[in-house]
């Protein structure tokens, strides 16, 4: 059984078959997927996907780096009102981007540090999107020293600020990146670090698997990610499957499969 911790099936590109992709996902074992929140505007569109999906989907709510466009100037009050009604198996999507045109560090900080607060006091995990600002974001996340944790997606950093994760309770999302030829680093990572520490996810629609890039991504993907990290450790599909989505039930505390 496999467990997608990351895909924005709210997206409109989903919107003419969500369902016949969630009954496929589920005929070929993809037992859970995590619906990440990015904006305030999208969140009624989740909480119905969650609704229409109880047995498969489980969402999250948060302000996402990269749309800080869409956020009012009460967003956080607003997620927190948000909060108060809706359940949730934790808060992002959330972080730091430090690609050039993205917003200042100073507003994505501060941004940041308000939903860490708001997940520490409440209790929960975060998901987070890291580019190109691992050290900042360890540095806060010792500062906040969340009791649950989270997951870092799309892990981008070394094997050393892994470990630092690690140590903060956190699992590294592994996807699309690790299908590549040229993806080295990732791939020795993937060879050299304790699965444990490991979960898997597709991001869909984004983040394509290498000789898909003419399609969508989807949450189907998981099983080809799951696949290419057996061969990369040289163990089984299913030893990849078991600890990943024992690792993604912990992170999530989800206590057991519908």
């Amino acid at each position: 059984m496999f467990f997608d911790t990351h895909c924005h099936l709210d997206f409109a590109v989903f919107d003419q078959d969500r369902e016949r992709l969630l009954k496929q996902a589920a005929e070929m074992g993809i037992v859970k997927c995590v619906v990440p929140g990015v904006s305030l505007q999208r969140f009624p569109n989740l909480l119905t996907l969650r609704d229409q999906f109880p047995d498969q989907i489980q969402i999250a709510l948060g302000l996402h780096p990269c749309f800080i466009h869409e956020h009012p100037a009460n967003a956080v009050e607003m997620l927190a009102d948000q909060l108060n009604s809706a359940t949730v198996c934790a808060l992002g999507e959330m972080g730091l981007d430090g690609r050039p045109g993205m917003a200042s560090e100073a507003v994505q900080q501060m941004l940041l540090e308000a939903q860490l607060k708001m997940a520490r006091d409440r209790d929960l995990p975060v998901i987070l999107h890291v580019v190109k600002a691992h050290e900042v974001m360890l540095r806060l996340l010792k500062r906040y020293a969340l009791p649950r944790g989270g997951v870092v997606h799309a892990y981008s950093g070394s094997q050393e600020q892994a470990k630092h994760y690690a140590k903060l309770g956190f699992k590294l999302g592994f996807g699309g990146a690790i299908t590549y030829a040229r993806a080295h680093k990732q791939h020795r990572m993937v060879r050299e670090l304790p699965l444990e520490w490991m979960v898997l996810e597709t991001d869909a629609p984004d983040m394509p698997l290498e000789g898909y890039h003419d399609q969508p991504n989807s949450p189907l993907q998981v099983v080809k990610v799951a696949e290419r990290i057996a061969e990369l450790r040289q163990q089984s599909v299913q030893c990849i499957a078991e600890q990943t989505l024992q690792n993604a039930m912990d992170l999530f505390c989800i206590d057991q499969l519908s």
